[in-house]
């Protein structure tokens, strides 16, 4: 399976299992909080808002919890799926099984926490509320990074070689633009409360059993190495941290670090990036009018700048990833700088371009390093690496980030219910492209070693 040329059945499985991945992680990473802002928190007395945590701390605190189980996941069923080699079971089953969690979601409100438990006070009924959405939260990143995070990325390494995934990760990074515009397009509703939380939740939980049903019979396993004799599960478990895998495999380490900064730094906005717009934005902005072709304008520029920005910088990303790399963080950085002073609609739109185009070019090209640089036969070992620099540290700084920005900011507003609620604010792009700057150190070495992978197959001793 693993040659210079993918298959039909390949790329079937790449686009199903990628995409409705992307269709539930996003769900997770963007409705679950306004799930918890708009809904669970919605309602309550000032009493309870004041009893309990913060609704931007409840949110921060879900996201680092969320990214420590992802983590915790990854290495401890990424190895075992490298031991027992059964990447298409742990897939299929995973994603069935990740579905029925999505779906019982949406049956959690603060009425059937209380009757549950036979609560009575707001305070307590809130407290339990917003705790139970975390731990489900966190069971539902169990069964996703277990069959997405690790086994899937691990079949994906395993079938791809260096010719074959910049084609594979570009279309890895269409898919979540794709996948969240699906999101936002049907969670609009959900978020309006057009219609209900537990609808959304339900059909998308459908959808991917659905996809664990069809992967029983579409994915192929790939072939797999001879495990080394005196290898054990602890051993393959803690291989990536010895220090001469590290030093074998530098490149892979830096790229793992530029990974890990553009992370964070899409982390200090992305989980409060909604609840910004539903607030902060959208309120100033006058009914659509038809007959203004300022919006058109706007929004073909944008379009424009991105299809050919991302385009041109792929293109010379084929010739010297570093090409495409520097400009792209250049982009990045730029664009995050500029949000943070874009508070009318038209130059958002133009703000969201270069940073759009920054965001799609780093996330192509650092993933597409990070699988040329992962050692042969070690893929399922190094997703849990991978997980700490791309999920873990990320989701634990980043909102961390965004919060203390928003907090500092001292933002409020008064809702329906008469109870004061923080907000965030665009100050959370500003820390965000801080963060985003010190992608150029690791990249400024990554450049000086090349981006050739010269330690394919590496293996160390325990």
């Amino acid at each position: 399976m693993n040659s210079n040329k993918l298959s039909g059945r390949t790329w079937f499985n790449l686009v199903l299992f990628a995409l409705i991945g992307q269709l539930a992680w996003n769900v997770e990473n963007m409705y679950f909080n306004t799930f918890l802002y708009n809904k669970i928190y919605a309602g309550v007395s000032q009493t309870a808002v004041d009893g309990t945590i913060p609704v931007m701390k409840a949110i921060s605190l879900m996201v680092a919890l969320s990214a420590a189980t992802a983590v915790l996941t990854t290495f401890i069923m990424g190895t075992l799926s490298d031991r027992l080699q059964k990447r298409k079971q742990f897939i299929s089953i995973g994603y069935i099984l990740w579905g029925v969690i999505t779906a019982a979601f949406g049956l959690i409100s603060r009425d059937h926490i209380a009757a549950l438990f036979h609560l009575s006070d707001e305070i307590r009924i809130l407290s339990v509320t917003v705790w139970t959405v975390i731990l489900m939260d966190c069971l539902m990143t169990f069964m996703g990074s277990t069959s997405n995070d690790s086994v899937f990325n691990a079949w994906v390494t395993d079938i791809t070689t260096p010719q074959t995934r910049p084609k594979v990760e570009t279309l890895f990074a269409a898919l979540p633009i794709v996948a969240m515009g699906l999101v936002v397009g049907v969670g609009s509703f959900a978020q309006s409360g057009v219609i209900g939380y537990d609808v959304f939740f339900l059909c998308l939980g459908c959808f991917v059993i659905v996809c664990g049903v069809i992967g029983l019979f579409s994915l192929q396993e790939p072939e797999h190495r001879e495990r080394q004799s005196g290898e054990n599960y602890w051993s393959d478990l803690f291989y990536g941290f010895r220090p001469s895998v590290i030093k074998a495999n530098g490149q892979l380490y830096l790229a793992l670090a530029a990974l890990g900064f553009f992370s964070i730094a899409v982390q200090v906005f992305f989980p409060y990036l909604l609840i910004y717009l539903q607030y902060m934005i959208l309120p100033d902005v006058p009914a659509l009018d038809l007959m203004d072709v300022s919006y058109y304008l706007s929004a073909a520029g944008c379009v424009i700048v991105l299809v050919v920005g991302i385009l041109v910088l792929l293109k010379l990303g084929a010739k010297n990833k570093s090409f495409a790399l520097v400009p792209a963080a250049l982009c990045f950085v730029g664009g995050l700088f500029a949000l943070s002073f874009a508070h009318d609609i038209r130059f958002l739109l133009l703000a969201i371009a270069p940073t759009v185009v920054g965001y799609a070019v780093l996330m192509i090209m650092l993933n597409a390093s990070v699988r040329d640089f992962t050692p042969e036969a070690k893929a399922g070992q190094f997703q849990g690496i991978r997980m700490i620099f791309y999920v873990l540290l990320p989701m634990v700084i980043g909102p961390m980030l965004g919060s203390y920005a928003s907090m500092k900011s001292a933002v409020v507003y008064t809702d329906e219910f008469n109870v004061v609620q923080h907000a965030p604010t665009s100050a959370m792009f500003l820390y965000a492209s801080v963060v985003a700057a010190f992608v150029f150190l690791p990249l400024v070495f990554l450049m000086k070693k090349g981006f050739t992978p010269k330690n394919q197959g590496v293996s160390e001793k325990a």
